[in-house]
């Protein structure tokens, strides 16, 4: 019988979210993660359960591991940005979310992002030169704040992963698995410009 690869054993994932976030984005990188041998942990801004949605519609809800006020970024290895329209444009409004963010690009560690999540690196000014692509509409956001935008299934930039959609997982997972398994890199490190 073939045993997993535990590429990610012993590292700590936070992935950060809220309501309304997009379902498959948050449970198959996840469960994907930990099947590696990562420890992944929900962090949000309230206490409780969190509330999917396929798309427009609502999905189940999820359990919150850790809220916001009490995560100390130093203890995670690398991020997941889940997508969803309304779960990122929450969390752009609040400011230790967006700090919380910004502590992994400056620390060089990993973050990958899909759908609507690279809102969260424009709130934390982190785009600037970097090479990523998203949901479509986010094209302009992101070019007017410093990306570079292409529109490809996935792709690398100095850490970051970023994919479009939900029909890009398996390409996501699998170079966010190679890039947190690589892990914090000094060379990596990108100070925002605020």
């Amino acid at each position: 019988m073939n045993q997993p690869i535990e590429k990610l054993k012993g590292k700590m994932i936070a992935i950060l979210a809220t309501d309304g976030v997009e379902q498959s984005e948050l449970e198959k990188p996840r469960e994907a993660f930990d099947q590696a041998g990562a420890r992944t942990l929900l962090v949000s801004p309230h206490a409780g359960h969190i509330q999917g949605v396929v798309h427009h519609q609502n999905g189940r809800t999820f359990s919150v591991d850790l809220e916001l006020a009490d995560a100390d970024p130093n203890t995670f290895d690398a991020l997941l940005l889940p997508g969803g329209v309304a779960n990122p444009d929450e969390l752009r409004t609040i400011p230790e979310a967006t700090a919380f963010v910004r502590h992994f690009a400056e620390a060089g560690k990993p973050i990958a992002a899909i759908c609507h999540g690279p809102w969260s690196l424009v709130e934390a000014d982190l785009v600037r030169g970097r090479t990523l692509t998203s949901w479509p509409s986010l094209k302009t956001d992101l070019k007017n704040a410093g990306a570079i935008w292409v529109d490809r299934d996935v792709v690398v930039d100095r850490g970051l992963v970023t994919s479009r959609k939900p029909d890009d997982l398996p390409a996501f997972i699998g170079k966010a698995i190679e890039e947190f398994n690589e892990g914090r890199h000094e060379s990596h490190a990108v100070a925002s410009q605020r």
